[in-house]
């Protein structure tokens, strides 16, 4: 094939994955809609260290990401109270 160096890459890379297997989260988005989500090796093992780093599930992580509000770009204001936090820890008093 007689194709851009980047066309290439692209096309080694739709291979690669289509040789993975995927792996699928089911869970229910904020509005109470069943969905599923396809992963790729890589990125289950990012949303693994997520959930894992958040003490949550990868069902709960992906209901929690619902609720990150889309910004208009990168520089935008970050939420005083993200959306993904931590459980507190045991025995932690809340006020």
């Amino acid at each position: 094939m007689e194709l851009p160096p980047d066309d290439l890459q692209f096309l080694r890379d739709l291979v690669k994955v289509s040789r993975q297997k995927p792996h699928h989260i089911k869970w229910v988005d904020r509005d109470g809609t069943d969905r599923v989500t396809t992963l790729n090796q890589a990125e289950v093992v990012r949303a693994n260290t997520l959930a894992h780093r958040l003490r949550i599930s990868k069902v709960e992580l992906m209901r929690q990401a619902a609720h990150i509000p889309v910004g208009k770009s990168a520089d935008a204001s970050k939420p005083a109270n993200p959306a993904l936090t931590p459980p507190p820890a045991a025995g932690a008093i809340s006020q």
